[in-house]
């Protein structure tokens, strides 16, 4: 390329063209008498002029800056691959100029060939980003080259070969061209070895194990691919030194590392040397700058007594970033002092030996200034401000803003991945203005399905509004469809087989009654019917059983012993009437009462609902009948009195416990193990009278009946057929315990999706004497949950029961243990299966 037509020929005498000389000893001043353009096809003669600065009269020195500056302007508008300008003539003070570009060519179109899937192509277009009209030049294609190969080189094709062929678009135009991408990724590139030498102290294998991304080949190793990649092979070299300072090798260091090919196999070796130096131990710490608290409080807190090792790993854990929460910034953050810092400073190494000064800024208690939401598109900023623990005027507290950020993602209305919190402090004034922010996901949630209940299918039409607002119900301009906003739950579901089976179901939660405090208020009614032989309603021999139900609770998020905890009320009444239904309860004819109270102590502090990571769930319920109606109908002895009678108003007490715990077992949180426990215990408040045949356990099978029959507990125990592990007309005790291994595949709020592995026990029992909870049926299986947000969690589980059951004794039916199946497959629905 030229920059300017000036033929260079002596450095001392000028420049000469055109039979001019111009002298760069002896400048001149010239008037522009006419400037000509040539080469410009998209740009006319006054625009260019106007980009260079060139035009007819200006007045210009040659030799001097006017012409390479004009030049540059013209080079900085990013369109021309070659600019010229060359002297015509001159007479006297009078020059005539021209000027020649050449314009870049723009972009048609481009494409790929060779090797390049679908997936890949659109993966490439998005990260190269061209576009139709956009200028080609050199520096185009060396970038589309680069960033195609840095792509494979990624995915471990190391050999990627990348040519990019342009060709003049004839059909659109003459500055048009189409570039044509042919990619050869060639093998992948795995590595066949990784040597560290020098490794004396702590074994190569404990060391390999810590290159999470950088694996050798192993024939047993499947989910850890053996590819070389640069930029994950920097990372775990640096995690293998932090793992030595980890270890009290404060000295450890990388002394070289070579990666080289191995053309026989076309694999890669890794050679590392590594000088791990000695370990080092804590001599003596002590505090510099602390006021608040005392020199032996930080000691506490710290945990690290004098001749520990010196882990760099620990120390950090212990001053900033400790997972419960009890580390010496957390001490100072959660009271205030978010301008706190803590610097450790090594004042002496001796030996092996180290003395540490921690050298402490406490800064002012912060005030919180402002609280600001932000992406809350749907949901009212009430109902997330109402969650919001860290209050304007308060001081800063780390662990309120935790809480927050736990309290929003249960609401179930947020992407929990994507929650974020900014503190933005003004050390000026002591404050700081708190940013949350959230992204709407769906929560509602239908309903259309088929299921297998009664022995025969059962369909299901439903809707869940999570986020309903009875507030705009008559304002038709916030019905999009349904008016949204308030976080009020409103559910309606009808299920139907035909004449066999009809339910009912309508249910309103307000979580916060009267607005100011999280007290929850809820209400259900229902009413369903199922008959045995299907004939119509008007025939006497009509088998059948109805159902009228209703419940109204009131819920308190209580702060003692800690803000997790929450009571729940509830008074509920069912109505049963029976006509000719069988064996299925202890009488077939009648009618029953059911009017119950229920309490519920519970502790909740699972971080999310969907896919939770960490935190607990515990519950204690207590439900029963308030009234001892046996003390009222003047009977004493009840052995010849039937069961019709003595049920016409129930009498229990029922209670039950269940706890989750849910911990990661990965550093990046996605590896979790899920553990639940559930007993339960139905109980008669008059012997005489005997158990209540309704609110009785079922266990087995998913947990999946199709309907609800008499408020019975339809516990899941995978591996098993449904409701097998229990008698024929329920339990009166149940233990149950489960452990899960969780993996998710996918954590997009839109689609969540998770594998799990499971192992679970259980039992049902009728009489306190036989009752033994380490006596279970087992089993173990696989399986998959989906979440999306229309239809709730859906999953499908293959469990493998171990251990055969008496049928006879319990009274299971005709199947014998010769063919009981052991592995089956379970489709589940909700996010829970069963209460326990």
């Amino acid at each position: 390329m030229s920059v300017a037509g000036w033929q260079q020929t002596s450095a001392q005498t000028g420049t000469s063209l055109g039979g001019t000389n111009f002298s760069y000893k002896n400048p001149k001043s010239y008037t522009i008498a006419q400037i000509k353009f040539e080469g410009n096809l998209h740009y006319d003669a006054e625009r260019l002029s106007n980009m260079s600065g060139l035009r007819q009269g200006k007045k210009i020195t040659i030799p001097g800056d006017d012409v390479s500056s004009a030049i540059q302007k013209l080079w900085k508008q990013k369109v021309f691959s070659d600019v010229q300008i060359v002297a015509l003539k001159t007479i006297g003070s009078d020059i005539w100029l021209k000027v020649i570009v050449k314009e870049k060519e723009k972009l048609s179109r481009y494409g790929f060939r060779g090797d390049p899937s679908k997936s890949e192509a659109d993966n490439l277009r998005e990260a190269l980003a061209l576009r139709k009209g956009m200028r080609v030049d050199e520096n185009t294609i060396h970038r589309i080259k680069r960033v195609t190969k840095s792509y494979y080189i990624n995915k471990g094709f190391y050999n990627c070969k990348v040519e990019v062929i342009k060709k003049l678009d004839t059909l659109l135009g003459n500055d048009l061209v189409q570039l044509v991408i042919p990619v050869d990724k060639g093998e992948k590139v795995k590595i066949r070895e990784i040597i560290i030498e020098g490794a004396d102290e702590i074994t190569q294998e404990k060391l390999l194990r810590k290159m999470k991304k950088t694996k050798q080949i192993k024939w047993w190793r499947f989910f850890a691919a053996s590819k070389f990649l640069p930029t994950e092979y920097r990372n775990d070299k640096e995690k293998l030194i932090s793992f030595y300072h980890s270890q009290a090798y404060r000295d450890a260091e990388l002394i070289f590392d070579t990666v080289y090919r191995n053309e026989e196999d076309n694999t890669l070796s890794i050679h590392l040397k590594v000088d791990e130096g000695s370990q080092f131990y804590l001599r003596d710490i002590s505090w510099v700058g602390n006021s608040k608290y005392r020199s032996g409080q930080l000691d506490t807190i710290l945990g690290i007594e004098k001749g520990d090792k010196y882990s760099q790993g620990i120390l950090d854990t212990r001053l900033f970033m400790n997972p419960s929460g009890t580390d010496v910034s957390s001490l100072y953050m959660d009271d205030g002092y978010l301008f706190f810092s803590i610097n450790p400073v090594e004042v002496m190494v001796e030996n092996d030996s180290v003395d540490l000064e921690m050298r402490i800024y406490e800064g002012k208690q912060a005030i919180v200034n402002r609280v600001i939401i932000k992406g809350n598109d749907r949901t009212s900023e009430h109902v997330v401000r109402r969650e919001i623990r860290t209050k304007p005027g308060d001081l800063f507290n780390r662990n309120d803003a935790i809480r927050t950020q736990q309290l929003l993602a249960q609401l179930g209305y947020f992407n929990p991945e994507t929650l974020g919190i900014e503190p933005v402090p003004n050390q000026q004034d002591g404050t700081v203005d708190i940013t949350y922010t959230v992204e709407e996901r769906p929560s509602d949630q239908i309903e259309l399905s088929g299921g297998w209940g009664a022995g025969r299918v059962v369909g299901t039409l439903g809707v869940s509004f999570n986020n309903f607002s009875m507030r705009k119900l008559f304002k038709l301009k916030e019905w999009k469809p349904l008016p949204s906003g308030d976080g009020q739950r409103l559910s309606i579901r009808a299920q139907s087989n035909g004449i066999f089976f009809q339910s009912y179901n309508f249910s309103f939660t307000e979580p916060w009654l009267g607005k100011k405090r999280p007290n929850s208020f809820s209400f259900t009614g229902w009413h369903s019917v199922q008959s045995l032989n299907g004939l119509p309603k008007s025939d006497p021999d009509r088998s059948f059983i109805k159902i009228y139900g209703a419940s109204a609770g009131l819920g308190v998020r209580l702060k003692r012993p800690d803000e997790y905890f929450n009571f729940y009320s509830e008074m509920s009444y069912q109505y049963y009437v029976l006509q000719n239904f069988g064996s299925v309860f202890s009488f077939s004819e009648g009618y029953a009462n059911n009017l119950s109270l229920r309490f519920s102590l519970s502790r909740n502090s699972i971080d999310q609902p969907i896919y939770p990571r960490s935190g607990s769930s515990i519950q204690l319920s207590y439900k029963f009948t308030p009234i001892p109606f046996s003390l009222f109908d003047g009977i004493d002895d009840y052995t010849d009195v039937p069961d019709q009678q003595k049920f016409k108003w129930l009498e229990y007490n029922k209670i039950k416990f269940s706890s989750s715990f849910f911990t990661t077992l990965s550093k990046d949180r996605k590896l979790v193990l899920n553990a639940r426990m559930g007993f339960g215990i139905l109980q008669e408040w008059n012997k005489k009278v005997g158990p209540s045949p309704f609110e009785r356990f079922y266990l087995g099978g998913s947990g999946l009946t199709g309907f609800n029959l008499d408020g019975r507990e339809i516990i899941a125990l995978r591996g098993y057929g449904d409701n097998l592990i229990s008698p024929s007309q329920g339990g009166l005790l149940i233990s149950k315990y489960t452990v899960e291994l969780r993996y998710p595949l996918s954590l997009n709020p839109n689609a969540t999706i998770y594998g799990l592995a499971f192992a679970e026990a259980g039992n049902t029992w009728n009489d306190w004497k036989k009752y033994n909870p380490f006596e279970v049926k087992r089993s173990a299986g696989v399986g998959i949950r989906i979440f999306l947000p229309m239809f709730g969690l859906m999953g499908l589980d293959y469990g493998w029961g171990f251990d055969q059951y008496d049928q006879g004794s319990q009274g299971y039916g005709t199947q014998t243990l010769q063919n009981i199946r052991k592995g089956q497959f379970h489709f589940t629905i909700g996010m829970n299966l069963g209460e326990l």
